[in-house]
């Protein structure tokens, strides 16, 4: 078990279950996006989702591990998902880029909560934190034709 001077336990396990849920409905969410994806630039836009899908799975089992190692059970659930049943590529990119400041909001929970307690800690969500503004970027320049 990891141990740290300081750390919220509680606090800490209750918002690496929060992102593991909600990577876990990002997993769900950008597969739906996947198949939902017509038209003519449907082959690279679909290549996009099914990456999206791939990293938030793997940023679900990142955090279950962190989870674990603090001896936290994972949660099970996966986040609400709303569906707007709007499926053209700009509405698909505008949920992405809420869901994305989504999870930026909450690696950044987590950075507030772990601060000055963990090194490891810190460093795990800056990285997430990191990954999620460029996701944020990057869904940002994919939406600037449709502006």
């Amino acid at each position: 078990m990891l141990t740290m001077k300081d750390l919220n336990l509680k606090a800490t396990t209750d918002i690496l279950n929060s992102i593991m849920e909600f990577e876990l409905a990002g997993v769900v969410r950008y597969t739906h996006y996947s198949l939902m994806v017509t038209g003519p630039y449907r082959t690279p836009i679909v290549d996009f989702f099914k990456a999206q899908a791939t990293e938030s799975l793997l940023h679900a089992q990142q955090a279950g591990e962190i989870l674990t190692g603090l001896e936290g059970h994972p949660s099970q659930r996966i986040a609400p998902i709303e569906e707007s049943y709007k499926h053209s590529v700009r509405d698909i990119l505008e949920e992405s880029l809420n869901h994305e400041k989504k999870a930026l909001s909450l690696y950044k929970q987590l950075l507030e909560t772990v601060n000055d307690s963990s090194v490891y800690l810190e460093e795990y969500a800056r990285t997430m934190i990191g990954q999620e503004e460029m996701h944020n970027i990057e869904i940002k320049k994919m939406l600037r034709d449709f502006s």
